[in-house]
Parts: C-alpha cells; sequence; structure tokens
C-alpha cells in the first residue's frame, strides 16, 4: 500500500476487498468494493457520532451520503481519510478498510493516505495563490514535476475549468467566482491522480448554475475515480449517484441501496418518511 509506513509494513493486517456487496445489506453485486467500514464506531469524547456502521462503497461509482444534520455523515467522509485524527476527542472503533487494508493500523501514513483519497470541501478554499500554483501544489509537494504544465492543464480540463482560465493561469484563484473556486479545488484534488474523491456538500454554497456544474462534472469524475459524496440535497443524490446511504438520528446507517431503490421503493418506513420529507 502506498500509504504505508515501509519501515513498518507487515501485511499482517491485508485481506482480500470483497468482490460483491456482503449479503446482510440486501444489496445485489456491485464489482469490487475499494472501502468498506465494518463496525465503525466513531466518538466525539462521550458523544456517539457513528454507531456500528457497516457500509462497502464500490470502486469507480459515485455513492450519496444523505441524511439529516447531526446524523454522522461528514463523520464517515472524515474517517476514510483519516481527518478525525485531527481532532483531539475524536475515538474510532472497529474497521475501516480501504482495498483490504485496515485505514486505522500503525503502520498507515495518514498524510500518505490523504494523496490516494482526495477532499473537497462544502466552501471552496483555494489557496491564496494563482491558479497555476493551486493545480500544482499537491504535484510539487509529491515532486511530480515532471511535465508540470501538461499535469496541470489536464487536472484543469478534467474539472470542465480549463477553457474559462486558461489565459489568467497566473492570476489569483481567489478571484474566480464561487463555481469556479470550488472546480478549481476539484482540479486540485485529482491533479496527484488520487484513487478516491471525497466531497462535503460541495455545492451547498453554489447558485443553480454552478451547482449544476459541479453535478455534471462529478458524473465525469466517476468514469475514472471512486466517488463519496455528502449532501442534504435528495434530489441531487438522485441525479448523480448509483448507490445511497441513508443515515439517520443517533449516527445509524439505516438503508443503502441502489439509488433508484431507495428512492422509488425504500425497505424501511423511517427512510420514506425521511425522503418524503416527513422530517429531517
Amino acid at each position: 500500500m502506498s500509504f504505508q509506513n515501509e519501515t513498518t509494513e507487515t501485511g499482517e493486517s491485508i485481506r482480500q476487498p470483497q468482490t460483491t456487496v456482503p449479503e446482510d445489506t440486501g444489496v445485489e453485486s456491485l464489482g469490487e468494493t475499494i472501502i468498506e467500514a465494518e463496525n465503525l464506531d466513531v466518538f466525539y469524547g462521550d458523544e456517539q457520532a457513528l454507531n456500528d456502521i457497516n457500509l462497502p462503497i464500490p470502486e469507480q461509482q459515485v455513492t450519496a451520503l444523505i441524511g439529516p444534520s447531526g446524523c454522522g455523515k461528514s463523520t464517515f467522509l472524515r474517517c476514510v481519510n483519516r481527518m478525525n485524527d485531527l481532532i483531539t476527542s475524536a475515538r474510532v472503533e472497529g474497521n475501516l478498510y480501504f482495498r483490504g487494508k485496515n485505514l486505522y493500523d500503525e503502520d498507515v501514513d495518514p498524510v500518505a493516505l490523504r494523496r490516494t483519497v482526495g477532499m473537497v470541501f462544502q466552501e471552496p478554499n483555494p489557496f491564496p495563490k494563482s491558479i497555476y500554483d493551486n493545480v500544482a501544489y499537491g504535484l510539487r509537494v509529491q515532486d511530480k514535476v515532471e511535465n508540470l504544465d501538461e499535469q496541470v492543464e489536464d487536472a484543469l480540463r478534467r474539472a470542465a475549468l480549463w477553457d474559462e482560465v486558461k489565459d489568467q493561469l497566473h492570476t489569483s484563484g481567489l478571484d474566480l467566482s464561487g463555481g469556479q473556486q470550488q472546480r478549481l479545488c476539484i482540479a486540485r484534488a485529482i491533479a496527484p491522480d488520487p484513487e478516491v474523491i471525497l466531497m462535503d456538500e460541495p455545492a451547498s454554497a453554489l447558485d443553480p448554475v454552478a451547482t449544476s456544474k459541479i453535478e455534471d462534472l462529478i458524473e465525469d469524475l466517476a468514469k475514472d475515480y471512486t466517488v463519496v459524496v455528502v449532501t442534504h440535497n435528495m434530489q441531487q443524490a438522485a441525479r448523480i449517484s448509483d448507490m445511497t446511504a441513508v443515515f439517520l438520528t443517533g449516527g445509524e446507517l439505516v438503508e443503502y441501496d441502489h439509488t433508484q431503490k431507495i428512492f422509488e421503493n425504500p425497505e424501511h418506513q423511517r427512510v420514506e418518511d425521511y425522503i418524503t420529507g416527513k422530517f429531517g
């Protein structure tokens, strides 16, 4: 694993990734599972944020995490790239695998992991640098500077931003519109070529036109990456995702299935009530 410390790598905790979603989820085969939570619990001090989560996420598809505020969606996302390590009160129990490797084993380097698992946040957060330097930042950190111009252009093209900024690459990324800034952050995240892109409500701060561009981009990205997106917008989840996980109060994963099944014929009354707006 590229995100393990070479000096301590033993391989003892590597297991074969699931090739299908486990039977107890009630979900049909999806192809290879890239991320899998197994009896995952997360606490912030004495407060439990996630409660016994079992969730297999398929490779190169879009998985949406939906549910009311405070139900643990963003907490789960932060577990996948170990950002909860930065919160002193956070405690993670259970297992969380990436291609069969437990991400919380001692030999996993969280910094290296975040190069494999990129993150895009709710509010666009470009660096106070030029558009070019924003995209090149991660490449330079990883010393991937050969053909840097081509790599920057490729990332901007994949983020559907190149045509809008190709003549202003050396102007500040902060001068872009909100939607353009978010696509710049996506370009920055994909430039080092991660395997997974995590998105925490990437369009919630954007206008409808910019939101539509982000949604189109997410669908395109799933051709090359595994995308996991948190959203409060259920219509958005229905439009862009292949799979949907419904988290409800208490950090409980109540239902996980193909998106069409979740929205048209959910198994649980609580899920139907949430989707139809009876609560949440």
